[in-house]
């Protein structure tokens, strides 16, 4: 009988004690220069178990065609698209040299490290400048940004990895950069890893659309079902919740599929696989999405709080959780401003929109919003005068429940002179 008190409070300890809370992981995968075309038509096994998993979207990239956001479909500015959830004119990669990216818009690497700097991150690629130019690893500019773990650079290997004019040597490497990346989840389990995998485009670029291109798509099923296979692993065996994005950096030329870098429905359309069926509204109803999405969506799956300011920069919308509104525009009548949007939210929800003349964000600085008013989500748009606000340029964020949207009013063409507003 005295050992019923004790028996008591232990069962009440187990009662009231917080289930312990499963660790959030990301891991995604670019996979080089496949049109959304070759990959619905090819088979690829385990892509589609995966995508029986999850999700399949189609997808674009290179921006708002005709627009100031407008970004070429070439290989570093998709891979910053993705990144920095933002386009050419702000993130300032505009081809693969990547001379001078604008580090103020923030990788979701670095905002993952600001906010938990105990966090793990990974960078698995056939490429060495992702790591050391997209990234910034261990740039000032980047606030000295660090990679925890990463496989890379083997290009530089010639010894290893001698240059043949088949480029099956980047197969090889695509192949170690696999071997690494599994390797390093199975065992260490980084909260934010990229996989990066080139071959496929390489084959494209060489043979167009192929027996050859096919033969590099059978090459990366294999090696994105390993990938995959690590990930259910982990989930299995701890206490540990993933998201893998699958994706593609850019289409290709309608005529022969050797080429990209234009705007052509073909070049622009591309795809992403989410290892979850708990996608969204907005993913659901606004295909195609961007590859500007995936940032909101990773950071919102890590249940990182972004700052304002940077919330107020991304181009993306996140694909998974709850969202207002989407497809910000505005347009410029006399002396007023006509701004709507698509309502995706309850449409008694409110939404503020709010102005600035100025983009001091791109330098570093800061820039304040004025409040122009507060209307109805479902109202999808608002009309307000600009008499106290004279300027030929205006950042115009419209801030939901959910998710906040931005957009410019400026007459500046696409290209690289949109950074020096």
């Amino acid at each position: 009988m005295k050992s019923y008190p004790f028996l008591f409070l232990a069962l009440l300890l187990t009662y009231v004690a917080p289930a312990q809370q499963r660790a959030r992981k990301v891991v995604f995968i670019i996979a080089d220069g496949i049109p959304a075309d070759v990959l619905e038509k090819a088979p690829t096994p385990n892509i589609r178990k995966l995508i029986a998993a999850g999700t399949y979207l189609r997808a674009h990239v290179g921006g708002d065609q005709g627009t100031y956001t407008e970004t070429p479909t070439i290989s570093a500015p998709g891979y910053n698209d993705l990144l920095t959830g933002t386009w050419g004119y702000k993130h300032n990669v505009w081809d693969n040299d990547i001379k001078a990216p604008n580090y103020q818009y923030k990788t979701i690497f670095r905002l993952l490290k600001d906010q938990r700097p105990t966090s793990k991150t990974a960078v698995f690629s056939t490429w060495l400048d992702n790591r050391t130019k997209l990234l910034g690893d261990g740039l000032a500019a980047t606030g000295n940004l660090h990679l925890d773990y990463h496989a890379d650079g083997y290009e530089l290997d010639t010894v290893a990895y001698p240059h043949d004019k088949q480029s099956q040597y980047i197969h090889a490497i695509d192949e170690r950069v696999v071997q690494e990346a599994t390797k390093t989840l199975a065992i260490n389990a980084p909260d934010l890893s990229w996989v990066y995998l080139e071959y496929t485009d390489d084959m494209g670029h060489r043979h167009g659309d192929s027996p050859e291109q096919q033969q590099a798509i059978a090459y990366l099923d294999a090696q994105v079902g390993r990938l995959w296979e690590a990930v259910q692993t982990r989930q299995q065996q701890h206490k540990e919740d993933w998201l893998l994005v699958l994706t593609t950096d850019h289409g290709r030329d309608p005529n022969t599929g050797r080429h990209h870098g234009g705007q052509s429905a073909r070049e622009r359309a591309t795809w992403m696989v989410l290892s979850t069926k708990d996608v969204n509204t907005y993913a659901r109803q606004q295909q195609p999405v961007g590859i500007v999405d995936i940032l909101p969506t990773v950071a919102r799956y890590l249940r990182l709080s972004l700052p304002q300011a940077a919330q107020r920069e991304l181009d993306g919308v996140p694909l998974l959780g709850s969202v207002s509104l989407a497809q910000p525009q505005v347009q410029a009548a006399g002396d007023s401003l006509r701004i709507t949007w698509k309502a995706l939210g309850a449409k008694a929800e409110k939404v503020k929109v709010w102005l600035t003349p100025t983009n001091n964000f791109q330098t570093g600085g800061q820039d304040a919003y004025t409040l122009l008013g507060t209307a109805p989500l479902g109202q999808q748009s608002l009309l307000v005068s600009r008499k106290q606000y004279p300027s030929e340029f205006y950042k115009i964020v419209l801030e939901g429940k959910h998710n906040t949207v931005n957009r410019w009013l400026t007459n500046e063409k696409p290209g690289p002179k949109a950074q020096k507003k």
